[in-house]
């Protein structure tokens, strides 16, 4: 048996890693689609769902398969990773000196069975001016990152509150993962 983790992400490769999880990585062929008519945890669900069932059919039955997905919801609109640098630029506009939620859908495929959850975690971002934006902008550190700003880089100066699961921000809860993993069989600790 193989963990094997559906996702090309360095934070969610880093966070496996940080609690000792042996595991091998197979990017999903799976694109997101924020736009469907979901509620966001659903919707977080279902991408993470495709991402694990994607994988898990190219490989053994005895493999294991974690999919994830995070978003961000600020007054019920959901934003990835943006899309360009302007998209950026807006998202951060919009954020800043609001609290909005990220949501991240966990799925572990196994043995012909699906276990899925998500976990919700509040995020203040700080008033941050223009000029703030445009020098996070010239670090290139929003454009790969579900609300355009990582929580475990640069961008923790934008943050001004967390309520919740930090790992679930930077894109992996772990210990909602743990759970999933265990009711699969898979106990990380």
């Amino acid at each position: 048996m193989s963990i094997i983790l559906a996702s090309a992400s360095p934070r969610r490769q880093e966070l496996l890693r940080q609690v000792g999880c042996d595991f091998t990585v197979m990017i999903s062929d799976i694109v997101e689609d924020n736009n469907q008519d979901l509620a966001a945890e659903d919707l977080a669900i279902l991408q993470a769902s495709d991402k694990a069932n994607d994988i898990s059919s190219k490989v053994s039955i005895d493999d294991v398969v974690i999919g994830a997905d995070t978003i961000v919801v600020l007054d019920g609109q959901v934003y990835g990773k943006p899309i360009d640098i302007n998209d950026a630029r807006q998202i951060l506009t919009r954020l800043s000196g609001r609290e909005h939620q990220v949501i991240t859908g966990i799925a572990v495929a196994h043995a012909g069975k699906l276990w899925t959850d998500y976990v919700v975690t509040s995020v203040r971002i700080g008033n941050i001016s223009a000029q703030q934006i445009e020098n996070y902008l010239a670090t290139g550190e929003p454009m790969d990152k579900a609300g355009a700003y990582a929580i475990q880089g640069i961008g923790a100066l934008l943050v001004e509150e967390i309520n919740g699961c930090y790992s679930n921000v930077v894109g992996l809860p772990l210990n909602k993962l743990s759970d999933i993993l265990r009711k699969a069989g898979v106990t990380l600790l």
